[in-house]
This record gives structure tokens, C-alpha cells and sequence, in this order.
């Protein structure tokens, strides 16, 4: 889903206190404040929010919460709400929450994944991911490249061969 204006974190806020379960991809970043460095917690992806409830539910809690909207893509005439496979949100929940800084992050149409050779990921913080081994435009080394179905693709670096496996 998306959370409009930036309110990623009072959505996952209410959508907690609801008892409704969310991720919301966050990374460390270092601001200024008041002259000096401070970490602070940021939405990894502005706007993007994942919700895992029965749609009546969700539709609900929807209806009191304006600034929440549905990801949609176009199928056989209407405009449906994407559903994320459980093993992709999986792959990308586990790629998302490694301490790795060495992420890319793609709207799906910019990377073309059928061009790739299909891997998994053997050993590491990466264990078990499967995605695409291709080159990428401007990145000197091949990367494996997961992709939330229509919503996102995460690039990663791959330092060791060893640890891909073609399917």
C-alpha cells in the first residue's frame, strides 16, 4: 500500500494499535541536528507500506484512514490491488532488514528480469533468496535482483560467485 505525504510512520502506527499486521522497510541515516550528528530511523522506500489482512478488514480500517491507498495494476479491465506472494515478501522482508548499505532499490519497470539467469542465494545474510543475476545499467559488477511482483525490485551485491546456484 501507500501512505500519502510522507506518513509512512503514523499509517504503521495506527495499523499496529489496530492489530493489523505491517512492514515498513527502515534504514539508519545520520542528520544534523542543532549542529551535531543524531541517527535517526527513515522510511527505506518513501510512501510504501505492506499490509497482511483479509481484504474486509483492511477495507475497513481504509475507509477511516484517507491518506492510505491501494498499489494497483491493470488486469482484464480494472484496476486491482496487487497481492504479494508470502515467500517474495518473505525474501524481500529478509533482504530489507540485513545491515547491508550495498542495496539498490528500482521501480519494476525499470529492470528487466526476464533477461537474467535465475539464482539462489546459498549461505550469508541472503540465504535462500532466489532472483535474477544480470548486469545492470551503470553498476560495474552483475547483480542478483528480487522483485516484489508490480511493486519493487532490490538489486544485491553478490561479493562471492560461490554462493549462487543457477535454477
Amino acid at each position: 500500500m501507500r501512505a500519502t505525504y510522507h506518513r509512512e510512520m503514523a499509517v504503521k502506527q495506527l495499523l499496529d494499535n489496530a492489530g493489523i499486521e505491517c512492514y515498513l522497510p527502515m534504514t539508519q541515516k545520520v542528520k544534523l541536528s542543532n549542529g551535531r550528528k543524531v541517527r535517526v530511523s527513515v522510511p527505506l522506500v518513501s510512501s510504501l507500506i505492506f499490509v497482511k489482512c483479509v481484504k474486509e478488514r483492511l477495507q475497513r480500517f481504509k475507509a477511516r484512514v484517507p491518506h492510505l491507498q491501494y498499489i494497483t495494476q491493470r488486469r482484464e479491465g480494472k484496476n486491482e490491488p496487487i497481492v504479494v506472494p508470502v515467500r517474495q515478501m518473505d525474501e524481500f522482508i529478509a533482504v530489507t532488514q540485513s545491515e547491508s548499505s550495498r542495496l539498490l532499490f528500482y521501480r519494476p519497470d525499470e529492470v528487466d528480469l526476464g533477461r537474467g539467469t535465475l539464482v539462489r542465494i546459498h549461505g550469508g545474510a541472503f540465504d535462500g533468496v532466489t532472483g535474477a543475476f544480470i548486469k545492470l545499467s551503470g553498476k560495474r559488477n552483475k547483480r542478483v535482483v528480487i522483485e516484489v511482483q508490480g511493486v519493487i525490485a532490490v538489486a544485491l551485491e553478490c561479493s562471492d560467485a560461490n554462493f549462487v546456484e543457477v535454477l
